[in-house]
């Protein structure tokens, strides 16, 4: 059987104009800027005027990604189809992809098969735009830092302990650490500086954390940017940069409205990476797709010891959220991969590698629904090699805690095969028992740093204990004495593994986490610790996906999957 290529589906079926789409949501061309005919960005003002009404909030989550693939965005816009072909009002809600994972090793984040968002090629490559200005935002906070200390230094900002680092959207290892203002003193102060990947940024936090635009601009001025000599910190609200890096993210701010295969809405807007930032779409459009619909499927990056807890955690926290049900998406294939078995021997029955890596997928929905208490569904991202044997083997496990599967076929079916997710889904959300439970949380907000990073690392990833490096230590001290001891914490850790070491799959047990750095993100409003080996530069693999990309003569693209 020839199977079509998601670019290849994309591209064959006929899109809505997206003043369609938005009439779906009761938005007229007034709330509306065309960017031509199938996206548009919707004014954030429209928040101002909502009557309370909100939709039941379904987020999707995952068990530790592996190279054999979960399909947790493409589960996402499946579910939110199946539940408009069941009546529901709907919109799915995702991240912006990030241009590093789609010319890298990872490929575009837009779904695939027939559960997609579309125009796909736009939305994986610049899209609207957004990413390109929180670029633009957090380089000219950069060189109004430097030429702060270029012009005098007023400030008195210490040039060593200078913690605001440039920022671009594609995998560039070469840019990790430099040293720039070279050429002599008319070209500004040498210094060791440093880039990180756009979506790692502490403006994208902001960007997705805001809940609107005066909001955007007192986080922006928090950024602490320096340190004195003294060791006070040196903020962008210091150095008047907030308002015209808002001015730069204002039209940014507007949540991107796209549609699904099958003509359902979708918000995609704003992008963090959730093993190296908080990995969740914009409050804004969270919010705005909660007045708007009955039902919102979101999605948190990777599996639930990340992008899951830093929804809960940072998000729901920050923005007053809290899901109705969770989505636990797994593979069969990725499962006994997990259990040890080869990437090559995936495709065999094997019930031994299963049931050894099934306990992965059970430490994921022990931290939905032991942690957080909320009520969860396994979906099973069904490949034509699984077994009913294997299958069964994942539904028995899962109902031992409490916890129904259901098998998902969107990727070939679209919503048709997601109406069992989507049932299941509806039933959960229509429980008032299991609607009315209070959201738990990991760790209280007054608890010392330290604790709190060895609260989620001992319940939600399972550690023994939590080891700090003397650095790290310091700067707990350093950011705790400076008053941020009470924000949320974001831990950067590998997606690979629930450890900290990415060869560790499975459930691990008796290892401990080594926290190597630790700052503040005084804007987002959280600390980020550091662990591992996780850097905030991604490089490029051997063969990355940008070699496979190209456009003909009349503008088709190709490549991107």
């Amino acid at each position: 059987m020839t199977f079509k290529s998601d670019i290849e589906i994309a591209q064959s079926v006929k899109l809505q104009d997206i003043r369609e789409i938005a009439a779906k949501l009761g938005l007229t061309e007034d709330d509306i800027d065309l960017y031509g005919k199938y996206k548009a960005k919707v004014d954030y003002n429209l928040l101002n005027n909502c009557n309370g009404k909100k939709a039941k909030l379904i987020l999707t989550t995952a068990i530790t990604p592996t190279p054999a693939g979960e399909g947790k965005t493409t589960t996402t816009i499946g579910a939110a189809d199946a539940l408009t072909r069941l009546g529901k009002k709907t919109i799915v809600a995702l991240r912006e992809p990030s241009l590093g994972p789609v010319f890298g090793i990872k490929g575009g984040a837009a779904g695939g098969g027939y559960a997609q968002v579309v125009p796909m090629e736009d939305i994986n490559l610049h899209f609207t735009g957004d990413i390109h200005a929180i670029t633009a935002a957090n380089n000219l906070l950069a060189a109004m830092v430097d030429n702060h200390i270029f012009q005098g230094n007023q400030l008195n900002i210490d040039t060593r302990r200078v913690v605001w680092r440039r920022a671009v959207d594609i995998n560039d290892r070469q840019l990790r650490f430099v040293i720039d203002g070279l050429g002599g003193k008319a070209n500004g102060v040498p210094r060791e500086d440093g880039f990180d990947i756009t979506v790692a940024s502490e403006v994208m936090a902001i960007f997705c954390l805001a809940n609107d635009i005066m909001d955007l601009k007192e986080r922006l001025a928090k950024i602490v940017v320096a340190y004195d000599r003294e060791g006070k910190p040196v903020t962008a609200g210091d150095l008047k940069a907030q308002g015209a890096m808002a001015a730069l993210l204002k039209d940014a701010l507007k949540p991107n409205l796209v549609q699904t295969l099958e003509g359902t809405p979708a918000f995609v807007h704003g992008g963090p990476f959730a093993n190296i930032a908080h990995g969740c779409n914009s409050v804004i459009a969270t919010k705005m797709a909660m007045h708007l619909a009955d039902y919102v499927v979101t999605e948190a990056g990777f599996g639930a010891d990340l992008g899951a807890e830093k929804f809960i955690d940072i998000k729901c926290r920050l923005a007053g959220l809290k899901p109705d049900a969770v989505i636990i998406v797994a593979t069969v294939r990725a499962l006994k991969y997990n259990g040890g078995l080869a990437k090559a021997d995936l495709e065999k029955e094997d019930l031994n590698a299963l049931a050894k890596g099934i306990p992965n997928l059970l430490k994921h929905v022990e931290n939905i629904t032991q942690v957080f208490k909320l009520p969860a569904v396994v979906a099973i991202n069904r490949f034509p090699q699984d077994t009913e044997a294997e299958l069964k083997l994942v539904e028995d496990r899962c109902n031992e805690l409490g916890v129904n599967v259901a098998l998902s076929e969107v990727w070939a079916k679209g919503g048709e095969g997601g109406i069992a997710l989507a049932e299941e889904l509806i039933r959960l959300t229509e429980d008032n028992k299991a609607s009315n439970k209070g959201l738990a949380y990991v760790y209280e907000l007054d608890m010392p740093i330290e604790e709190k990073i060895r609260a989620i690392s001992q319940k939600i990833y399972g550690a023994d204990d939590v080891m700090f490096t003397d650095k790290a230590l310091k700067e707990i001290a350093n950011l705790e004495k400076l008053g941020f001891g009470k924000m949320p914490v974001c831990i950067a850790k590998t997606q690979y593994s629930l450890t900290d070491d990415p060869k560790k799959l499975g459930r691990p047990s008796g290892f401990n986490i080594t926290v190597r750095d630790v700052s503040v993100s005084a804007g987002a409003g959280f600390i980020v610790a550091v662990t591992g080996d996780i850097m905030k530069m991604p490089g490029l693999p051997k063969v990355p996906a940008a070699e496979k990309i190209d456009v003909d003569e009349k503008g088709v693209i190709s490549g991107l999957f």
